[in-house]
């Protein structure tokens, strides 16, 4: 996570979660838990996103939504001097969420 707080921010912070989180993602082959917590972190995150101001019509997760969302969320870890560790907790496995989603629906590409 210190690459997310200490590195010049990149034009896009989507950028920062993906190379901090990909390596998460292959740890899905030998933990089901794991795949359920961050599906569970990537609905909340889609459900945030992913409806107009009433929450009544959903739309395609946008990149520039889902990166607002990323410097809202790292803003208030560094406030909060936030460190990763070595296993998961909430803010790791929400950042590991953003992560799936944003190669799942290709939004770097």
């Amino acid at each position: 996570m210190s690459q997310l707080f200490d590195a010049e921010p990149p034009s896009c912070p989507l950028a920062g979660v993906v190379d901090a989180y990909l390596p998460r993602l292959a740890e899905f082959a030998f933990e089901p838990g794991l795949v359920a917590a961050v599906d569970q972190h990537a609905a909340a995150v889609r459900t945030s996103l992913a409806a107009d101001g009433a929450g009544l019509i959903p739309r395609q997760l946008r990149r520039e939504d889902l990166a607002d969302y990323v410097l809202g969320f790292t803003d208030v870890l560094a406030e909060t001097d936030w460190r990763e560790p070595v296993g998961y907790d909430f803010a790791a496995l929400r950042l590991t969420a953003v992560c799936w989603l944003v190669r799942e629906h290709d939004l770097l590409g």
